[in-house]
């Protein structure tokens, strides 16, 4: 079981000088006790606006606020040691303006304590990228399938079946690297295309339903623990917390009722 060194923090510098290196390891955390468990084995923890769906229970990222990833970004920075940890800018609080993205990043940064954020888009938010960087904040890209932007794409499809896309997507990669992201994500888009782009990009790519040639992983930790009941076909599930879980409410429901719960070692006697 590998982790940390324990006297180094990871930092955007260092997720970006692992291009071509140590596979970097990343996930998805929203609360204090997840992340602490994480944070030993990972090198990135991403508060992901994924909590709208994961938590929450919408349809979509699309109703995350900048409230609810500050609320979540500040207790997942505040259980961890090792890992970078980076916040999802929510739909609508970077789009409008450069100047937007700044404004409301650099209050994530501040109200969270977090080292980067991320922020969706390829060519369309390469000024931004650049703008924000300029001034001190790390940017994580995303490109490929873009969760804020399902209603434009109709769904969640994976991107860059037929060849006759590849060249868009490959222009994101590139825009996005040249404006100074440290690191894109490739989420849902064709292997083949995504082993290219980790080829051609000068900063890591990670991977979510991309290719195993990309310089890292993530996936949402509730889909790998085995809680969601609908996971992603791209998901590798490493445990059934689920049925678990279920399984011990079940247990602690039925001593309830037959009153077998609590017996003497779980409750307090007189001296």
């Amino acid at each position: 079981m590998s982790t940390h060194s324990p006297n180094r923090r990871m930092t955007a510098p260092r997720i970006a000088a692992r291009k071509g290196g140590e596979p970097i390891v990343a996930l998805t955390a929203y609360h204090a006790h997840t992340a602490r468990l994480a944070d030993p084995h990972v090198d990135l923890l991403l508060v992901g606006d994924s909590v709208g769906m994961v938590l929450y229970g919408h349809g979509s990222t699309l109703p995350v606020t900048l409230e609810m990833m500050i609320v979540h970004g500040r207790v997942v920075a505040s259980a961890v040691k090792h890992a970078l940890v980076v916040v999802d800018m929510p739909f609508g609080s970077y789009e409008e303006s450069p100047q937007q993205a700044f404004r409301n990043a650099a209050r994530i940064m501040k109200e969270t304590g977090c080292g980067a954020v991320k922020l969706e888009g390829g060519v369309r938010m390469a000024e931004t990228i650049r703008f924000l960087v300029e001034r001190g904040i790390p940017v994580m890209a995303h490109i490929g399938l873009t969760p804020q932007s399902v209603n434009a794409l109709g769904g969640f499809f994976v991107q860059g079946r037929k060849q006759a896309q590849w060249a868009a997507i490959e222009k994101d990669a590139k825009a996005v690297a040249e404006a100074g992201a440290f690191c894109v994500v490739i989420e849902a888009v064709a292997e083949p295309l995504a082993r290219r782009i980790t080829e051609q990009v000068p900063i890591p790519t990670i991977g979510i339903g991309a290719s195993p040639a990309c310089d890292g992983q993530i996936l949402v930790m509730e889909d790998m623990l085995g809680l969601n009941p609908r996971p992603p076909k791209f998901v590798k599930t490493y445990a059934d917390l689920a049925g678990a879980i279920e399984k011990a409410i079940a247990t602690y429901a039925d001593e309830v009722r037959s009153r077998t719960f609590p017996d003497e070692d779980h409750v307090y006697g007189l001296d």
